[in-house]
């Protein structure tokens, strides 16, 4: 069977194994298990899954087990448990990959709610209802289980722990999300906000749930947060070396797509009223870390060209030279990454507001330049740029302050939100490569 189409159809459509739905009989809630080679534990967990839902789960819903390429029996006990439970059907995948799995069953749901855990349920069930009563209410549109949150309750190994604390800083750190945990394996959203973003999810594999993550916050979805028991399987065929460079991978693909406006992603819940993002406090830990990174990379460059020119121009004239270069490009790298503002529109007016708070950061540093040389006779070039690149730290404050409140003081997003992704065009149903029980409806 091939790789099952991102194509809206009818859930009747899909290769499944299990009851037919009935019309008007659309679960609140389904639930994708990925799997793959795991035959042993799958039939466990699905009953440990459906007995939780039949005695304390409320939403009617639905269990799908996703076989992705499995080699083992998986596919023999998936079919065995969607003939044996109502709530239960199976699918299968050729191709491996927890994401094109996820992707290829959420893009077909009939659904309300879309959610997935792992097999191993080291997730405690008990936290399911958490997760999806936020946005069966509406009022989220992400939920995530997070082992990092306050009130989570975790049982792991040290290097497993360090690994993800470390991947969470990480892509805290560079791409400036807000969420806490991006790899617990026990997500749930919204099958309107899955729609509209799962056709700009590239990655197949484990990376998959952290870029819709990313890109759900710069969507302005509302991302609730549910702490979780967790206890580590000791028996994962996760390949952590593999995984990990994969997410590097993801990350600097994701980064770049963004930085860059190759990535457009179209904002689904407006941020707030006017002026409120980009001045507001939620929005200076998103600011914040990308104008130190931006200042750092400017202030080596800044540094660079004042040497270079010294040994040609006056220190004043160097050091006019070198910020005005800079400034621009510091004015440019901070429209697009900092403040979140795309395309033309505004750019040349940035750019002049831009100017006028290079002359604050100009006056400054010729101040500081002025005061040292009336201090010092001769002072030396390494003299010249330590009291520069202090004069440019405290610039940097003021140019900051500048920038939120009157260069881009406008909401995050300024521009033109990008439309929503055209629906794609329905295909032809997939066949499957197992022949299907009697009772099974294609």
């Amino acid at each position: 069977m091939s790789e099952l189409s991102q194509a809206a159809v009818a859930p009747c459509a899909l290769p499944w194994v299990g009851a037919a739905p009935r019309a008007g009989t659309a679960p609140q809630v389904e639930i994708v298990v990925p799997v793959r080679n795991e035959e042993r534990d799958l039939g466990p967990g699905i009953r440990r899954l459906v007995a939780y839902l039949r005695e304390s789960f409320p939403p009617t819903a639905r269990v799908t087990v996703a076989d992705n390429g499995s080699t083992d029996g998986t596919w023999a006990v998936a079919r065995s448990l969607a003939d044996t439970f109502r709530e239960v059907r199976a699918v299968h995948l050729d191709l491996p990959g927890r994401g094109r799995a996820l992707r290829a069953i959420w893009s077909v749901s009939d659904a309300e709610v879309l959610a997935y855990m792992d097999v191993d349920l080291s997730t405690d069930l008990n936290a399911l209802l958490p997760l999806v009563a936020p946005l069966l209410s509406g009022h989220s549109d992400v939920a995530i289980g997070s082992r990092l949150a306050r009130g989570s309750r975790v049982v792991r190994g040290a290097k497993r722990e360090l690994i993800s604390r470390s991947y969470n800083l990480l892509l805290r750190t560079a791409l400036g999300v807000r969420f806490s945990d991006a790899q617990c394996g026990f997500k749930a959203i919204r099958a309107s906000s899955a729609r509209a973003l799962l056709p700009l999810v590239s990655d197949t594999s484990w990376f998959f749930d952290t870029e819709l993550l990313v890109l759900a916050e710069r969507a302005g979805l509302r991302i609730h947060e549910v702490p979780v028991d967790w206890i580590d399987d000791a028996d994962s065929r996760v390949d952590i070396v593999s995984t990990a460079l994969g997410d590097l991978r993801g990350m600097a693909r994701v980064g770049w797509g963004l930085a860059w406006g190759t990535l457009r992603v179209p904002v689904l819940r407006p941020p707030g009223p006017p002026g409120v993002p980009c001045g507001s406090s939620r929005a200076l830990a998103w600011q914040l870390p990308r104008f130190i990174a931006i200042g750092i990379a400017s202030t080596v460059v800044y540094v660079l060209l004042y040497l270079l020119l010294r040994g040609l121009v006056t220190a004043q004239a160097a050091n006019f030279v070198a910020l005005l270069l800079t400034a621009v490009g510091n004015t440019a790298a901070n429209r697009r990454l900092t403040f979140g503002v795309r395309g033309r529109a505004g750019a040349a007016r940035h750019q002049f507001r831009g100017l006028i708070a290079f002359a604050a950061s100009w006056a400054l540093t010729a101040g500081a330049l002025a005061m040292l040389h009336t201090t010092v006779a001769a002072p030396g070039r390494g003299t010249e740029v330590a009291v520069l690149v202090v004069a440019n730290l405290v610039a940097t404050l003021v140019r900051f302050a500048l920038y939120r409140g009157w260069v881009f003081g406008s909401p995050a997003h300024s521009a033109l939100p990008a439309p929503l992704p055209a629906p794609l065009p329905a295909a032809a149903p997939a066949s499957s490569t197992a022949t299907d029980s009697p009772g099974s409806t294609r």
